[in-house]
């Protein structure tokens, strides 16, 4: 076995295997204290609260 290829990929191929290769925008949710977007499982950034519990001590 060769890690080389056996024939050259063509720009078409190639930009073929590369057409899914997207970024895709951050999942938000509502923190359940302040209302805030937030992303999932991470303590919010506006209150600190995670899971209806401050985890964060945040200052105004």
């Amino acid at each position: 076995m060769s890690i080389c290829p056996k024939n050259k990929s063509s720009k078409g191929h190639r930009d073929q295997r590369r057409a899914n290769w997207k970024m895709t925008a951050p999942t938000l949710v509502k923190c359940s204290h302040c209302g805030a977007l937030m992303q999932p499982h991470c303590a919010c950034k506006k209150c600190g609260y995670y899971n209806k519990k401050s985890i964060v001590e945040v200052e105004a």
